[in-house]
């Protein structure tokens, strides 16, 4: 995809109103900038905000999501574990 003034330009006015009105914060340098702005476009209740939404997805010949994607989901292991339980990095680390 193409970066125009136009596309960074409503990008960086969607990532303005993200920030103030859902508390995310979203860096241009991200490798999934538009799917996260995307998705908190929909996550909006703002009608400019979701309008900046559907611009940026046009701009961006991306199709606009109807609903919003489930996380994955994290299997939980069957048996209790004896000692301390951390979480590094996203995985569990028994001790």
């Amino acid at each position: 995809m193409e970066l125009n003034k136009e596309v960074l330009d409503c990008m960086k006015t969607l990532r303005r109103r993200l920030r103030d009105e859902l508390a995310v914060d979203i860096r241009l340098s991200q490798s999934d900038v538009i799917s996260a702005m995307l998705d908190g476009s929909l996550q909006s209740n703002d009608e400019e905000t979701r309008r900046l939404g559907q611009r940026l997805a046009e701009l961006s010949d991306q199709p606009r999501r109807a609903t919003v994607t489930p996380l994955a989901t994290v299997e939980v292991p069957v048996g209790e574990a004896t000692g301390s339980v951390r979480i590094y990095r996203g995985q569990r680390i028994y001790a």
